[in-house]
């Protein structure tokens, strides 16, 4: 439990970046008036700001596009990498096949798998939910079973002796010893969803907060790309908070 005093100071380790940031923001906007820099060179904050009133409809209605995207993407990861993971564990020579293979795997950059999604699947969602999959799988897979391969050798012993067979040794010891290393990965995928979606739409795609970016750039309207790239970090942010919220919920409970 924390004291006043601890959570006084919390606050107050808070507060620095906060003001810092809004210290970066004043700067900018003395900076872009008293230079008079062009708004398709460096725009102001309050233009960035503006935008989201201005252009709101259009906007938001790609933000909502991108973000489908990445939530489907996301869950499809998340399912797909506890299969996998458990058959990985289940049957020992699936592992020794595929798990090496995945490794390797992680080394090839996503994006220049992006375009053969667009020519194997079209400009649709689908592209953009497989890129999203692939980019989050990974992460996910590699963190619950290494999570599986820590556990505690006296644990599986135990349950050997008591007789537990797999699933019941895979649902009540593995699988809840395994949770916190599952929401690290799950945290860390998280932050690339959000963002392999757009990158995905960058590369072709008919609508989406990617496809916004592209078209403003194409305008030299900075400051929608500006006010886009903003909705990509919030949207970022709350998939990691919601995230941090729920390993606290989940974790608690076991």
């Amino acid at each position: 439990m924390k004291t006043n005093l601890e959570t006084t100071e919390a606050w107050k380790n808070s507060l620095y970046p906060v003001l810092t940031f809004l210290l970066i923001i004043v700067i900018w906007q003395a900076a872009v008036v008293a230079l008079k820099v062009p708004q398709y060179i460096l725009p102001a904050p309050t233009k960035i700001v503006a935008v989201f009133f201005k252009d709101y409809n259009n906007l938001f209605a790609n933000a909502f596009v991108t973000l489908f995207e990445a939530l489907l993407g996301f869950i499809v990861s998340v399912t797909l990498s506890l299969i996998i993971g458990t058959l990985m564990d289940s049957v020992g020579i699936i592992k020794k096949c595929f798990y090496p293979i995945t490794l390797i795997t992680q080394m090839i950059p996503t994006i220049t798998i992006a375009p053969l999604f667009m020519i194997w699947f079209g400009f649709g969602t689908m592209p953009k939910v497989l890129m999203v999959t692939l980019t989050c799988f990974f992460p996910i897979l590699i963190s619950f079973v290494d999570g599986i391969e820590n556990i505690d050798r006296d644990y599986l012993n135990l349950f050997k002796t008591m007789r537990a067979g797999k699933l019941d040794t895979f649902l009540h010891l593995k699988f809840p010893m395994v949770l916190d290393k599952l929401f690290s990965g799950l945290k860390i995928s998280s932050t690339y969803a959000i963002m392999a979606a757009t990158v995905a739409e960058w590369l072709g795609g008919t609508r989406g907060l990617g496809v916004y970016m592209v078209r403003a750039k194409s305008a030299y309207a900075l400051d929608k790309v500006f006010a886009s790239t903003i909705l990509v970090v919030i949207f970022s942010m709350a998939f990691v908070g919601f995230i941090v919220l729920l390993k606290k919920k989940v974790i608690r409970k076991h």
